[in-house]
């Protein structure tokens, strides 16, 4: 069936119709990752997007259960050059074009997707929307949407209530974390475990106090979708967590939630960073990490009061900042996704950061205790 992608901007490329029969819109983003399109799609973070897949070929080795990052697919609609509807892998449980249909998620396939990547890179990202009518009426319903950063996407894609990760911690001396899920990935979560954090995941609405309840040691801020200066709820619950002074790891959107409760800005990017490939630099190493992104909204570093908190990484591309740390306190985060492993394992050491956090805290603890003994 004949579709189309209309822009607000008035511009349409045309196509074929595949995945659910149906319309749909939203902010429209490219991504340059060759592989990789299952965890993309299932990424709590592209809620409402539109994703354009600039690689040639998408659906070639199926879809596999394992590999899905949350239960559901979060994009609104998926924009692709060339659908392959036959798969070729011999551990896949089904088709791309299968779990779109299921989900009720339309694609295109056909389009003239390095146009359209040019286009958000020139005017950069807009709205768009997907189907079947007529291309004014689309560019209007287009138009029509909300912009992006007046939804509270987190509030879709959080957990309903807390709940707890069924993997066993690695090693024997475990560190009891809570997550603050905003969208929070699984590899994420697994992650966490593999470096011996007992994982419980709370809503993104928890106040400081329910968090930090019990044995919590440390504190995972999520990624996840949206406008961070649209949650300032979360924000006032990060710099609750600061004044407790637990340990606070950030990804993602959790950096950026981490910097305005440190008395940083965030701005929106003109067409974000979405792919497997970004280089960003170590500054305490001046080593050159290759990193997995995703994110539209990025830190002013001339936002940052250097009394407060510190560059720890910047973007080699624009020279934005990836990472930061408060000073003075065991709170850190970075724009990108280390548990994604690109480099493979070039920013795996950040998991390990957070086990070390948490451990020197509770010697420290332990020490002030025996002191108050003695």
């Amino acid at each position: 069936m004949d579709a189309c992608i209309a822009l607000e901007t008035g511009r349409v490329f045309r196509g074929r119709l595949i995945g659910a029969p149906t319309g749909a819109g939203g902010e429209l983003v490219f991504h340059t990752g060759m592989t990789g399109y299952q965890e993309i799609l299932t990424d709590p973070s592209y809620a409402g997007q539109v994703i354009v897949f600039t690689a040639s070929h998408i659906g070639n080795y199926g879809i596999h259960d394992t590999d899905h990052e949350s239960a559901g697919i979060h994009p609104a609609a998926v924009v692709v050059r060339d659908f392959c509807r036959r798969t070729f892998h011999r551990g896949r449980e089904t088709s791309l074009d299968v779990i779109l249909r299921r989900r009720g998620v339309p694609a295109i396939t056909g389009v003239d997707t390095r146009a359209v990547t040019a286009a958000i890179r020139d005017g950069g990202n807009c709205r768009a929307w997907l189907g079947t009518g007529a291309p004014d009426e689309m560019v209007a319903a287009a138009r029509a949407l909300p912009p992006i950063g007046e939804v509270d996407w987190v509030q879709g894609v959080t957990c309903a209530k807390p709940w707890s990760l069924e993997e066993e911690p690695a090693g024997t001396d475990h560190l009891e974390v809570a997550v603050l899920d905003c969208g929070v990935k699984r590899s994420i979560l697994h992650r966490l475990a593999r470096v011996g954090c007992r994982v419980r995941i709370f809503p993104a609405h928890t106040p400081a106090a329910e968090l930090l309840a019990g044995t919590t040691e440390g504190v995972f801020l999520s990624n996840g979708p949206g406008d961070p200066a649209g949650l300032p709820h979360i924000v006032a619950t990060v710099r609750d967590l600061l004044e407790a002074g637990v340990p606070v790891f950030g990804i993602c959107l959790g950096h950026q939630l981490l910097a305005r409760a440190l008395g940083a800005a965030t701005t929106r990017l003109p067409f974000g960073h979405h792919g497997a490939n970004h280089p960003v630099r170590n500054l305490a190493t001046d080593r050159v990490e290759i990193t997995s992104q995703n994110h539209n909204y990025a830190v002013p570093r001339a936002s940052l009061d250097p009394a407060i908190a510190r560059v720890t990484h910047l973007s080699l591309n624009d020279d934005s900042v990836e990472g930061l740390e408060a000073v003075g306190l065991p709170a850190y985060s970075v724009q990108y996704h280390p548990e994604a492993a690109p480099g493979p394992s070039d920013s795996l050491y950040l998991f390990e950061r957070f086990r070390q956090e948490i451990l020197a805290r509770r010697a420290g603890h332990q020490g002030r205790s025996h002191a108050a003994q003695g």
